[in-house]
């Protein structure tokens, strides 16, 4: 049954296909045309234009969903450019609802570290810790101004507690039942996020992240997590990364049957295309292998920054 690619087909217990994969994608302010990003070949922070152009080319090989990171001008403590409704991501988000309408998703990437001075998640107090209660405040304004651009779903990446009731709190309350939440539900503290944090701008200018974001080595910390968001209201919960951590998604499917989502990060397409570049993989066969075992384990969607490139694949 294995002799053949006929037959291994008739008999393939998971499959891949571009509708399965979410496309993140950059886009700056000030920028008069895209800026490559060194550490991630084949990406670009984008301008409003290039990004809807970009998005176009993607949707025509059948990935029908995006999720946007925007690179304000100006950064403050707050990051107040989060919930500005005429700040860089609520344009980006109306371009693509502009442009799709509702035969595409549009996601918004809802935290604040690309627009804080500082590059965390969340508002800081006096001892430049993070508040978790008023970034959860601003999360919620952050989520409405998304909502009001278009988002047809917010995405909570700021590990924060309660961030996923507070938001729903939100959205009903200001007439936005039909916006839905993926909810970073399981976040790690992972090596694998350097290349994001070029294109972001958004690295912490002090300290780390593992304060919020969960330790590696504990998976049934991350179940509780999932559990919680699920209870608070999510519709779709994710873990990121997603290599590293399968045994995670595929427990936490087994034991919620919830829809789940997989971040396939910048570290893992970063190290994917350097041995390709290097003549030491073949980037194809490797990418549509690595993709196969996040759907394996049980993701029924996947963001990744190869989604243009697997597109063309699958199809192929």
């Amino acid at each position: 049954m294995r002799r053949t690619p006929a037959l291994r087909s008739l008999i393939r217990e998971t499959d891949v296909r571009p509708g399965d994969l979410i496309a993140p994608l950059f886009v700056k302010e000030e920028l008069t045309e895209p800026a490559p990003i060194t550490s991630m070949p084949g990406q670009s922070q984008h301008t409003i234009e290039s990004l809807r152009k970009e998005a176009v080319e993607i949707a025509e090989r059948g990935v029908r969903a995006f999720i946007l990171f925007a690179v304000p001008a100006r950064k403050d403590r707050e990051g107040s450019e989060a919930w500005n409704p005429e700040g860089i991501g609520q344009h980006a988000i109306a371009a693509l609802r502009s442009e799709f309408g509702d035969e595409a998703v549009v996601i918004g990437d809802l935290c604040l570290d690309e627009y804080t001075d500082h590059g965390h998640c969340g508002v800081l107090n006096d001892l430049d810790e993070v508040d978790n209660d008023a970034t959860v405040e601003l999360y919620q304004r952050i989520a409405l101004a998304q909502a009001d651009a278009g988002a047809h779903l917010v995405g909570p990446s700021g590990m924060m507690d309660g961030q996923v009731a507070a938001i729903r709190t939100a959205l009903d309350a200001g007439g936005r039942q039909d916006v839905g939440i993926l909810a970073y539900a399981a976040k790690f503290a992972s090596a694998l996020y350097g290349p994001f944090r070029e294109a972001a701008e958004g690295a912490p200018r002090f300290g780390d992240r593992t304060g919020y974001q969960q330790d590696p080595a504990n998976l049934d910390e991350a179940l509780r997590e999932i559990r919680t968001d699920i209870d608070e209201g999510a519709d779709i919960v994710m873990v990121k990364p997603a290599l590293p951590y399968l045994d995670v998604i595929r427990r936490a499917k087994d034991e919620t049957r919830f829809p789940m989502a997989a971040y396939h990060v910048s570290g893992e397409y970063a190290m994917v295309k350097a041995a390709a570049q290097n003549g030491w993989l073949d980037e194809r066969r490797v990418v549509l292998e690595l993709l196969t075992s996040i759907r394996r384990a049980g993701a029924a969607m996947i963001l990744t920054y190869h989604a243009k490139d697997a597109a063309d694949w699958l199809h192929g």
